[in-house]
């Protein structure tokens, strides 16, 4: 699953481009010293990664409660069914919905803060704007935050999003370095394939939870190993 998360930030970097890509272009970086401008980049990402380490460790703690209540495969089908559906449902629907709305008020007071920190040419600065960009909301985010609750503890969802956030890497700094790479037609064909690559993750969870005994992709339930473990006996 692992890989299904870098491939998802890969793939998934250019929609983070699109909202994030503005800060992207507008990080106070030293465009004199070379090498002291690949080193605040790579800041910028440290700060990325810390906070969706932190977004899969939250996340991850609850899907471990649902592990505790043996419902680790009914949890598994769920995610990969509202994936699925997430990505059926047209965009302007779901944004229709009120329960968005506290969503927004913390949005603003991370992108006010945000702005602040954009203005700051100090040694933290480039940590805190890449922190709290990565607190910004983005459907793939939330893709991969579900990956991250059916991982089953606090640690397998703070290494899902952070390998999510590796994968995100090379086109966040593309978009750094090269703005006019991100136009045009490959863009496009890219954004079109996300939608059925989240499906794709979504059915491998579904099938994770459907338990059929296939090694790694549809292990049996350990219940079931244990109760033949027994019967070997």
């Amino acid at each position: 699953m692992l890989i299904s998360a870098f491939i998802l930030g890969l793939l998934g970097s250019f929609h983070c481009v699109g909202m994030c890509g503005p800060i992207a272009f507008m990080l106070p970086v030293d465009r004199t010293n070379n090498y002291k401008k690949i080193s605040q980049i790579t800041v910028y990402h440290i700060g990325r990664l810390i906070a969706y380490s932190i977004i899969g460790l939250a996340f991850g703690l609850i899907g471990k409660s649902f592990y505790l209540f043996g419902l680790q495969q009914q949890l598994s089908i769920a995610i990969g069914v509202i994936m699925i559906v997430l990505v059926l449902i047209p965009q302007h629907k779901l944004n229709s919905y009120t329960i968005s709305k506290p969503i927004y008020r913390i949005i603003s007071k991370i992108k006010s803060a945000l702005g602040n920190a954009l203005k700051k040419k100090t040694a933290d600065t480039f940590l805190t704007i890449g922190f709290l960009n990565g607190f910004l909301p983005c459907g793939l985010v939330y893709m991969a935050v579900f990956a991250a609750i059916a991982s089953g503890n606090a640690f397998n969802g703070s290494i899902y999003m952070s390998v999510f956030g590796l994968g995100t890497i090379p086109l966040m700094t593309t978009a750094i370095y090269f703005s006019q790479f991100l136009k045009g037609s490959i863009r496009q064909k890219i954004q079109r394939a996300i939608p059925i690559f989240v499906v794709i993750i979504g059915l491998l969870f579904i099938l994770r939870g459907l338990g059929l005994g296939i090694p790694y992709l549809s292990p049996a339930p350990v219940y079931d190993a244990v109760s033949n473990t027994m019967n070997c006996h």
